[in-house]
C-alpha cells in the first residue's frame, strides 16, 4: 500500500526535469489573442503552480517573467530541487511542499493573475479536483487565466485496458523487493506478450499494440508516472468543464495553435456540421471526436470577454515575435490530424527571413505586415500561429519586462549551466525575451560556460567540453557506440562547436541567454 501522503500518487521515483512553454504568461496571453479572448493579468503579475514536479517550469517563469510565484508540490525530493533553482535565480518565488487541501487553508494565499497545472488533474482524487476548483473559485482574480491539461476521452478510450492490464501485472506479478522501474519493465514485457499472444483485444485495437511500442522506448519515470499511478482517469471535456463552472471560469482557447486551424486537422464536412452547433460545451465535446483528442491543453478565463477584430489587429502591430530556428532548418510543412499540411512559400518564407535579419533581432506585427509580401492582420496572424505552434517563433515581452528579468535569468542559467558539468538534466536555458525557456543540449551548455570564461573560438570550447568528459571517465555515444579515443571525441565535439558558433549561437544571443 502506498503512504498515505502519497494519496496513491507514484512519489517514490522523482518526475523528469522537463519544461512545458505552454505555462508560460507570454504564450497564454497570445494563445488568448490568437482566439480573439479577453484577460486581465497584470505586470508585475501573480501566478500559481499546482504539481509543478520538479519546479523547472515554475522556476522559469519566476526567473524570466517579473512578478510574484507560488508553486506547491507535495513530493519532497521535487521540492528540494525546486527551492535549489529558486535560490539559484533569486526570483520572487514561494516553493511549497503541501497538499492542495492544505495550501487552500492558508489565511495568506493571494488573488492570482494565472493558475496553472499541468498534467496533474487526470491523476488525482475528486476530492483533490474538488479543492482545485476550490482554489480556483476563491483565488484566481477576474479576468484571470487557468491553464489545465490532462488526459482525455474519446482519445484514450480504447487504450485504457492496456494501462489496466500494466498495472495488474505489477501488482500482482511482481515483488516490492523488484523496485519501481524494474517493475515497470516487467508489466511492458508482460504486456507485449499477450500482444505477441494474439490477444483478441489488440488485434481488434492495433493501435493499441503500436501505443505499447512506443511507450517501451520512453523514459522509465516517466512512464511510471504516467501510467502507473493508483489514481488516474481521462475525462471527457464536458465533465472538466462542468467541475470548472463552479469556478465561474469559461473555455477560452486551446494552448495548442495548431488546433487553432480547423483546415489541417477537419474535413470541410466536419468543420460545417461544427459551425452549425451552438452550444459550445456539444460543440467542442464534438471536435474531440472528430480528432480522437486524447490529451487537452486549456485555457479557461473567469469573465469571458471576445474581442473585436480592430483591437486584435492594432495589439498584434504592437507585439513582437522572435525567430527560434534557423531560417534553413524550417520546414514549411506542418503535420496536423489529417496528415501533413504544406506552407505557402510565398507567404512564410518572408516572415522567416524578415524575422532572422538583423541578428534575429525581434520584429513588431507591424513590420511583419509591410512584408514584403503585404499581408493583413488576419493572414500574418494566420502565419504567426502556425509557426508558433510548431515551436520556430515565439511572442516577446516588453523591453521593460526584459530588462527586469535579465540578472534573474541570468542566474538561474548559470546554475544550469553549471549543472551540466554532471548531468543531462534540465535540458533547458530562460530567455527574458520570450519569458520562458529553449531546449538545449549538455554540450550547448558547456559551449556557453566557455564562452562566458572568455573561450572565444569552437575549437576551445570542444576541448573545454573534452576535459569535463574526461575527468569524468565519459565519452561520447555515436549510432549507438561509444567512441574511445581522445582525438575521435574532440573532433565530434568540434563539429557539434562549430554547428553551435553558426546556427545557435546568434539565436541565444537574440534571446537573452549569450552575451
Amino acid at each position: 500500500m502506498p503512504d498515505d501522503w502519497t494519496f496513491g500518487y507514484r512519489a517514490d521515483i522523482g518526475y523528469t526535469h522537463g519544461y512545458y512553454r505552454d505555462l508560460s504568461p507570454v504564450m497564454l496571453e497570445f494563445a488568448l489573442l490568437s482566439k480573439m479572448q479577453s484577460c486581465r493579468v497584470g505586470r508585475p503579475l501573480r501566478y500559481l503552480e499546482l504539481g509543478y514536479g520538479q519546479g523547472l517550469s515554475l522556476n522559469v517563469h519566476a526567473a524570466t517573467v517579473p512578478g510574484e510565484y507560488w508553486g506547491t508540490d507535495f513530493n519532497p525530493a521535487q521540492a528540494a530541487n525546486a527551492m535549489d533553482l529558486a535560490a539559484a535565480s533569486g526570483a520572487d518565488v514561494r516553493v511549497l511542499d503541501f497538499t492542495f487541501e492544505e495550501l487552500a487553508a492558508r489565511d495568506d494565499l493571494p488573488v492570482f493573475d494565472v493558475i496553472v497545472l499541468h498534467g496533474i488533474w487526470s491523476w488525482i482524487s475528486d476530492a483533490n479536483r474538488r479543492v482545485i476548483v476550490r482554489i480556483a473559485r476563491r483565488h484566481l482574480a477576474v479576468g484571470g487565466i487557468l491553464y489545465i491539461s490532462y488526459n482525455s476521452t474519446p482519445g484514450w478510450s480504447a487504450a485504457m485496458p492496456l494501462r489496466h492490464l500494466m498495472n495488474l501485472h505489477a501488482d500482482l506479478a511482481s515483488g516490492e523487493a523488484l523496485g519501481v522501474l524494474s517493475k515497470v519493465d516487467a508489466a511492458l514485457a508482460f504486456a507485449q506478450s499477450v500482444v505477441d499472444s494474439k490477444a483478441g483485444y489488440f488485434k481488434a485495437n492495433p493501435a493499441v499494440a503500436d501505443r505499447l511500442v512506443k511507450i517501451k522506448t520512453q523514459d522509465r519515470n516517466y512512464v511510471a508516472h504516467e501510467y502507473f499511478n493508483a489514481v488516474w482517469q481521462p475525462m471527457p471535456f464536458s465533465d472538466v468543464a462542468e467541475y470548472l463552472s463552479e469556478a465561474k471560469l469559461s473555455f477560452a482557447a486551446s494552448a495548442n495553435f495548431i488546433e487553432h486551424h480547423d483546415g489541417m486537422n477537419l474535413t470541410v464536412g466536419q468543420q460545417k456540421l461544427l459551425n452549425d452547433i451552438k452550444h459550445p460545451i456539444l460543440k467542442e465535446s464534438v471536435r474531440d471526436y472528430m480528432v480522437n483528442q486524447q490529451f487537452r491543453k486549456d485555457i479557461w478565463v473567469k469573465g469571458e470577454r471576445p474581442m473585436p477584430p480592430h483591437e486584435q489587429a492594432a495589439r498584434v502591430k504592437e507585439h513582437s515575435f522572435v525567430l527560434m530556428t534557423p531560417v534553413a532548418d524550417v520546414p514549411l510543412s506542418i503535420m496536423g490530424v489529417l496528415g501533413e499540411t504544406k506552407l505557402q512559400e510565398e507567404a512564410f518564407l518572408p516572415v522567416l527571413e524578415l524575422l532572422a535579419s538583423n541578428g534575429y533581432a525581434p520584429k513588431t506585427g507591424a513590420e511583419l505586415m509591410a512584408g514584403p509580401p503585404k499581408q493583413n492582420h488576419a493572414q500574418i496572424m494566420q502565419v504567426l500561429a502556425l509557426l508558433i505552434g510548431s515551436g520556430h517563433v515565439c511572442p516577446t515581452q516588453s523591453p521593460v519586462q526584459r530588462k527586469l528579468a535579465q540578472p534573474t535569468s541570468n542566474a538561474l542559467n548559470a546554475s544550469l549551466t553549471a549543472n551540466a558539468e554532471f548531468s543531462s538534466d534540465a535540458m533547458f536555458l530562460a530567455s527574458p525575451l520570450i519569458g520562458g525557456a529553449v531546449g538545449v543540449t549538455r554540450f550547448q551548455k558547456l559551449f556557453l560556460k566557455s564562452l562566458k570564461n572568455a573561450r572565444k573560438t569552437p575549437a576551445e570550447w570542444a576541448a573545454d567540453a573534452w576535459s569535463s568528459l574526461e575527468a569524468q571517465g565519459q565519452r561520447l555515444i555515436k549510432d549507438g557506440k561509444t567512441v574511445e579515443t581522445k582525438e575521435e571525441n574532440l573532433s565530434a565535439l568540434l563539429a557539434m562547436a562549430v554547428d553551435f558558433h553558426g546556427k545557435r549561437l546568434p539565436i541565444m544571443k537574440a534571446l537573452g541567454i549569450a552575451q
